[in-house]
């Protein structure tokens, strides 16, 4: 298809001329209303001319009868102008006036009247006059006109001026069409040849945006944040696939070695089953690995948003740690709790309890002081209400996470250099995350001066009726 068919065909180039259509239909009628008010208020003015002229004549008539009235009659006959009189006897015959001819019962019809005529000298065959005709007594008819020229020439004129504005209007239509028409098709045009780049695997491309904020730029700037969500989703595969490799290829050797020493050690029952439980221990990480991956895929699909309830947040977290306190205790440190009342949110209960369990875990592993002094080993849970959500804060007093580095360490099987020597698979925080934003909140990491500090937060829901119930009874 040909550049000049492709712009006959498009969509703005049809809509252009559809515009163009209504304009001039619209500036025809008003040019024809404005055509037909001109000639209207030239009719008025004549009629008014003649009135005053027709009252002069009476006058003349008045103060010396017919014969007077034809004596002035031919006095304004012979002034040069447009003004037309006629005076006739009862017989219809001409006494006075420079009208020649008029149509035959013309002068039977008294009042205002349109009519043809010819002058006396003939110098104006086929003219036409708005004339007012006067029955005088005795049969006399006076007719007092003036010539519709001028008006003839004004209509003229506007039908001249009517044309030419159409044609030049359709021209200048015309030139607008092909160049809107020519201006989206070349912007079109520009969004298909990066839309087949990107289809070609070039993920980084994105549609152009002109900067004007028009209907193209914000359909472009939609897809382009689409297609930045399916780059950083691609890309995160690509890395967990990455990660998966390289950090299952450990296990997954460490496994093969306890199986092959299973093998080795079948006539010593004790070494073989001490080689058979470190292989179901190695097999259980390899599933709790697998478990996390799934759930965090689950929760940034949003899969799990059917399970969604309101429930006590603030009781919820207690129980967690509850049940953490016994292992922080035997890792030197002390766990302190402190939740508001009324803390209700709507979410999937079972994961939001699991992110803020990996919260509590990572602090209870990786929060010993640097330093060793007691008296700061302290893990403090914080629940509070701050606006419109409510805040759940994790802080210990261990090394913490250097500012640069605690982006990155919300990724899938990120692992920063002081923990690669504790056990772990990397997935907590990113599960943590991966809640959050599942149920509208975040997962961010701060300083606390020394030691970290997690802050994940969730909207706040109103407390229902059950759950206000459940705590007044308790």
């Amino acid at each position: 298809m040909t550049t000049l068919a492709k712009l006959f065909r498009s969509t703005a180039f049809k809509l252009t001329l559809v515009i163009f259509g209504v304009s001039v239909v619209g500036s025809a009628l008003v040019l024809g209303v404005v055509a037909w008010q001109v000639i209207k208020l030239v009719d008025a003015e004549t009629q008014q001319t003649i009135e005053e002229q027709a009252k002069g004549l009476a006058e003349q008539y008045d103060a010396g009868g017919v014969r007077r009235l034809g004596q002035a009659i031919e006095a304004r006959s012979r002034q040069p102008g447009s003004s037309l009189y006629l005076l006739t006897n009862n017989a219809g015959e001409p006494l006075a006036g420079n009208v020649a001819q008029l149509p035959a019962g013309v002068l039977e019809h008294v009042g205002v009247v349109d009519t043809p005529y010819e002058t006396v000298d003939g110098s104006s065959p086929g003219r036409r006059a708005l004339a007012r005709i006067f029955a005088l007594p005795g049969g006399f008819r006076l007719l007092v006109g003036r010539d519709l020229g001028d008006r003839a020439r004004i209509g003229a004129v506007m039908v001249h001026a009517m044309a030419v504005s159409l044609v030049f209007f359709a021209a200048l239509a015309a030139l607008g069409a092909l160049f809107v028409a020519r201006r989206v098709l070349t912007r079109i045009d520009a969004m298909n040849r990066s839309a087949r780049a990107i289809m070609g695997g070039d993920l980084s491309l994105r549609l152009p945006v002109s900067g004007s904020g028009d209907e193209l730029d914000r359909l472009a700037v939609g897809l382009n944040e689409m297609l930045g969500r399916i780059a950083d989703l691609m890309t995160g595969l690509r890395e967990v696939s990455d990660n998966i490799a390289h950090d299952l290829r450990t296990p997954l050797t460490r496994l093969r070695n306890h199986a092959e020493a299973a093998l080795g050690a079948a006539d010593d029952p004790a070494a073989y089953r001490a080689a058979l439980e470190r292989t179901i221990e190695e097999s259980d990480g390899l599933i709790r690995v697998f478990n996390a991956l799934l759930m965090i895929a689950r929760a940034e699909a949003g899969a799990e948003s059917a399970g969604m309830s309101a429930f006590d947040l603030g009781e919820a977290i207690e129980s967690i740690a509850e049940l953490y306190a016994p292992v922080a205790e035997e890792n030197g440190a002390t766990l302190k709790i402190e939740a508001a009342e009324g803390l209700t949110v709507v979410g999937n209960r079972e994961l939001i309890g699991q992110a803020v369990a990996n919260l509590i875990d990572n602090a209870v592993k990786h929060g010993a002081p640097a330093d060793g002094a007691a008296a700061r080993a302290e893990i403090a849970v914080v629940v509070r209400r701050e606006g419109a959500s409510i805040a759940i804060e994790v802080a210990d007093h261990g090394p913490g996470i250097p500012a640069e580095d605690r982006g990155r360490a919300l990724e899938r099987f990120v692992r920063l250099e002081g923990a690669r020597s504790r056990p772990g698979s990397g997935l907590g925080l990113s599960l943590a995350a991966a809640v959050m934003h599942m149920h509208g909140g975040s997962l961010a990491l701060g300083d606390n001066h020394p030691g970290l500090k997690a802050t994940a937060t969730l909207p706040a829901a109103a407390e229902t009726p059950r759950l206000s119930a459940a705590r007044a009874a308790a």
